[in-house]
């Protein structure tokens, strides 16, 4: 059963990357996979889906591996690797060159079953990585992914230690107010109070 799963998401991942979303159907999927339509049926009702599966198999997939680096390397080598990751992922890439108004519902945060593992894959990276995991950290990460998925930075190693110095920024102690700076007019004031 695990292994038809598999077969049946891999199938996905391969048609999306060379028809797109739009263009695959599921007879393109069991065909691919070597599955009958009717097991392919079985295990999924729609399109939708098997690719809401596939999805929320890479994360689970790439939440596992980024969890990995980021305990033995530290957390911007986990962080690098999701930019990597979403790089190289031909379904991704696809869809970002001809159907990005398709990837929208992957942009936009929400309370299904997907993103409920990409915050709490976060969450666990996050704290692999040694750093603050509160839901304003989780937050930032994951709009920094959604920026990785949508168009992946040029260095991914500078976008993981630019994220990393924003967390570190991000969770330093903030003063109770900040220091008045007096302003001292120079002339007569304008029309809305400012100095003229």
């Amino acid at each position: 059963m695990g292994r038809t799963r598999s077969a049946l998401l891999q199938a996905t991942a391969d048609c999306v990357a060379r028809y797109g979303i739009r263009k695959t159907t599921m007879v393109d999927v069991a065909s691919k996979s070597g599955v009958a339509k009717a097991t392919l049926y079985n295990h999924f009702r729609t399109k939708d889906d098997v690719l809401a599966a596939l999805v929320e198999q890479q994360v689970a997939d790439l939440v596992g591996a980024c969890v990995t680096t980021a305990a033995a390397e530290g957390l911007v080598a986990a962080l690098e690797q999701v930019s990597v990751a979403f790089a190289a992922s031909r379904p991704l890439r696809k869809a970002a060159e001809s159907e990005q108004s398709l990837l929208a519902p992957l942009a936009v945060p929400g309370d299904g079953r997907g993103w409920q593992l990409a915050r709490d894959g976060v969450t666990a990276v996050l704290t692999a990585g040694r750093a603050a995991s509160g839901p304003a950290e989780v937050e930032l990460v994951l709009r920094w992914c959604v920026s990785q998925l949508l168009w992946p930075a040029a260095s991914a190693r500078a976008a993981a230690e630019a994220l990393a110095r924003a967390l570190s920024d991000f969770t330093a102690p903030v003063d109770a107010a900040p220091a008045a700076v007096p302003v001292t007019p120079r002339s007569t004031p304008g029309a809305l109070g400012w100095p003229g």
